[in-house]
C-alpha cells in the first residue's frame, strides 16, 4: 500500500507543478480527504508550528515592504553595482543572497534583477553570467537566514523529538556553508558563456534595430525622485526590521536565560516577528492595507497554503507507514547517513518549498536515527527546484534580461540555472556536512 500512496502522493504533485500557485496546498488537501475516506488512514499532523512562524515572519516582511525599506535596501544594494560593474557576477548573486538572509525570503530578489541585467550588459558583460546565479543565490539564502522558515522548521523538529538544537547551531553551518558554495558558483560563472562581442546568436539579434533599442532603459529620474519622498519613511522601517532581526538572534544565543521556562526558541520567532511588524506600523504610520496588498505577503499566503495541504498529506502517508519506510532505508543511511542528501535534494525538485521539503523529511531524518549533526550539516540540499526552470524568480530573470543570454534550452533541462544551482547547492552541502561534524 505504500507505493500506492506514493503514486498518490506523485501524481498530487505532478498535477500542481502544472497548474502552480496554490495548487500544491489545495491538492495536498484533496490528497488528505482521499486517505481517510477512501483508505481508511487517519490524518497525519498539519505543520502549525511551521505556518505560524510564516506568518509571523511574513507580516513583519510585508510591513517592511510597505513602508518602503525593502526598496531602500535595493537601492543600497544597486549603488554597490553601479560602483563597482567589473565583478557585478560575484556582487549581484551576493546581493541577492543577502537580502533574502536578512528578509526571511527569496522573492525580495524582483527589484534587483533589472539592475544586476542593466549593470552586466552596460559593463559588456554576458547578463547570463550574473543573472543566473542571482536567482540561485537568492534561494540559497533561505537556508542561513535567522527568521525562514526553514530553521525555524528544524528547530520545531528537533523540539518535537527531545533533541537540544538551537537557532545557533544551525546558523553556524548554514550561512559559511551557502555562501561558500555560492562563491564557488560564482567562480564557475565567470567564463560561462561567450562574451556578448563574441556571441554570434547576439550578433546577430543586434542587426534588428528595434531589439537593439530594447535593450537599455531610459534614464528615470522621476522614480528615484518619488523614491526620495518616502525615504525618512523606509529608513524607520528598515531600521526597526533590522533590529528585530538582531534581537531574534540575541534571544537565540541567551536563549536560556531571558525565555520563560517552557517558551521555546520557534514560539519566540512567532512573538517577536509580530512584534518587530506591530513597532514598524506604530513609528512609521502606514496603511494595514498597503501591507495586505504587498508583493511579500501575497507570496507568503501562497506559501503558508502550500505548505499547509502538501506537507500534511506527506505527514499522513510518512506517518501510516513509518515502520516500512525505517526498515527501508535505515540500512543504507546507517552506513552512509550523508546520503539523506540526495533524498532531500529529490524532494525538493518537486516541491517548490525549502519550508515544505523540510517539514516532511526532517521527521523522517530523526525517525530513522540520522544523527543530527548530519541533517543539519545537508540542509543546503533542501533546494534543488532550479532542476525544471518554472520558478517565479528564474522565469524573471529570463524577462528581465533582454540580451536573451539568460534561457531555457531546447530541450527544457540544458537551462541557464541548471549547472549554477548545481554547483552552487552541492559544494554547499558539503562544506555545511563537514563543518557541522566538527563543530555539533
Amino acid at each position: 500500500m505504500f507505493w500506492i500512496h506514493l503514486l498518490l502522493l506523485l501524481a498530487v504533485i505532478l498535477i500542481g507543478i502544472r497548474h502552480g500557485g496554490i495548487a500544491f496546498g489545495l491538492l495536498g488537501g484533496l490528497g488528505v480527504s482521499v486517505m481517510t475516506f477512501v483508505f481508511g488512514i487517519a490524518p497525519g499532523s498539519p505543520p502549525v508550528g511551521v505556518m505560524l512562524i510564516i506568518l509571523a515572519v511574513v507580516a513583519a516582511s510585508a510591513t517592511l515592504e510597505a513602508t518602503g525599506g525593502l526598496k531602500l535596501l535595493v537601492k543600497f544594494a544597486e549603488r554597490l553595482l553601479r560602483k563597482h560593474p567589473e565583478h557585478v557576477v560575484f556582487l549581484g548573486p551576493i546581493c541577492t543572497y543577502s537580502l533574502t538572509v536578512l528578509v526571511g525570503t527569496g522573492h525580495s530578489v524582483y527589484p534587483l534583477l533589472p539592475v544586476i541585467y542593466d549593470v552586466a550588459y552596460k559593463k559588456g558583460i554576458r547578463p547570463e553570467r550574473p543573472m543566473a546565479m542571482a536567482t540561485v543565490a537568492s534561494q540559497m539564502g533561505i537556508t542561513a537566514s535567522p527568521i525562514a522558515a526553514a530553521a525555524a522548521v528544524v528547530m520545531a523538529t528537533a523540539m518535537d523529538n527531545n533533541l537540544d538544537i538551537n537557532l545557533i547551531n544551525v546558523l553556524m553551518v548554514t550561512i559559511p556553508a551557502t555562501f561558500g558554495g555560492l562563491l564557488i558558483a560564482c567562480l564557475w560563472s565567470l567564463k560561462r558563456g561567450k562574451d556578448l562581442d563574441k556571441d554570434p546568436e547576439f550578433q546577430a539579434r543586434l542587426q534588428d534595430e528595434e531589439f537593439r533599442s530594447s535593450l537599455v532603459d531610459p534614464d528615470q529620474e522621476g522614480s528615484a525622485e518619488e523614491e526620495a519622498e518616502h525615504e525618512r519613511t523606509a529608513k524607520k522601517g528598515l531600521t526597526v526590521f533590522l533590529l528585530g532581526i538582531l534581537a531574534v538572534v540575541g534571544i537565540a544565543l541567551f536563549s536560556k536565560q531571558v525565555l520563560p521556562q517552557g517558551v521555546g526558541m520557534s514560539v519566540a520567532i512567532q512573538f517577536m516577528m509580530l512584534s518587530v511588524g506591530a513597532v514598524i506600523l506604530l513609528t512609521t504610520k502606514i496603511s494595514p492595507k498597503r501591507i495586505v496588498n504587498s508583493n511579500v505577503f501575497i507570496a507568503g499566503m501562497s506559501a503558508v497554503i502550500t505548505i499547509f495541504g502538501i506537507a500534511w498529506f506527506s505527514d499522513t502517508i510518512i506517518g501510516h507507514h513509518k515502520e516500512y519506510l525505517v526498515g527501508l532505508v535505515s540500512g543504507m543511511v546507517n552506513v552512509y547517513p550523508w546520503t539523506f542528501a540526495f533524498a532531500m535534494f529529490f524532494v525538493s525538485v518537486f516541491l517548490k518549498s525549502q519550508a515544505a521539503v523540510l517539514t516532511i523529511m526532517m521527521p523522517l531524518g530523526f525517525a530513522l536515527g540520522i544523527d543530527p549533526a548530519v541533517l543539519i550539516g545537508v540542509l543546503p540540499a533542501c533546494y534543488a527546484y532550479f532542476f525544471f526552470p518554472f520558478y517565479p524568480s528564474d522565469l524573471a530573470a529570463i524577462s528581465f534580461d533582454r540580451s536573451g543570454t539568460t534561457a531555457i534550452g531546447k530541450y527544457v533541462l540544458n537551462h541557464s540555472f541548471m549547472i549554477p544551482g548545481f554547483i552552487g547547492v552541492g559544494s554547499a552541502t558539503i562544506i555545511g556536512y563537514f563543518i557541522s561534524m566538527m563543530v555539533n
